[in-house]
């Protein structure tokens, strides 16, 4: 049973995000984290773009903000995002203006690894298009924690270099084109 779904992507990955958020149902039950490597210093007009294209609410996350399902998160820009639980409390969102990891703010290797860590085998990693090895090191924290862990096929991908470097550091669940990954998070759902 999954409880979280993270997808993380840079270089070519806005036309791919829209179309895996265009096909999530209003009732999917999952809460979707995204980071997005965006130029920072200036208001992202991302959380607008997509949310023309989903059913699902889609918001800026807010530090100390709980999770919840149904809803879509992205990462504000020039902050890291993480997941963080306290005790018994449920799951929220923390900011951090920590350094660059791989020279990106928000940083998916940070996402990805603070989801493992929470939600351990109830996470779902998804890694899309980049020119950056960003997402590698969190996917096998991910694999290595029991989450379920999706690649875009690199030979799908505007820049393949995101999807080869996780492919060559951990072994993933899949590696699959767009309409697969899209399969897989509808399936998940309808299981919930």
């Amino acid at each position: 049973m999954y409880s979280m779904l993270v997808i993380g992507f840079s270089a070519g990955g806005i036309p791919l995000i829209k179309r895996i958020l265009q096909a999530l149902p209003e009732a999917y039950a999952l809460p979707v984290a995204i980071v997005a490597h965006l130029p920072g210093g200036k208001q992202s007009c991302l959380a607008e773009l997509l949310d023309d294209v989903t059913a699902l609410p889609v918001g800026t996350a807010m530090d100390k903000e709980i999770l919840q399902g149904g809803r879509v998160y992205l990462a504000p820009p020039d902050y890291h995002l993480l997941i963080e639980q306290d005790g018994n409390k449920a799951p929220a969102f923390a900011l951090s203006l920590d350094e660059p990891v791989r020279s990106v703010r928000p940083s998916i290797d940070v996402l990805f690894e603070s989801a493992a860590e929470v939600y351990e085998s109830g996470l779902i990693a998804v890694l899309l298009s980049g020119a950056n090895s960003d997402g590698a090191d969190g996917m096998a924290y991910v694999q290595q924690l029991g989450g379920l862990g999706i690649v875009l096929d690199p030979a799908e991908c505007e820049f393949g270099t995101m999807s080869n470097a996780a492919i060559k550091r951990t072994e993933v669940d899949y590696v699959v084109n767009l309409e697969e990954i899209i399969s897989l998070l509808l399936a998940v759902h309808e299981k919930s």
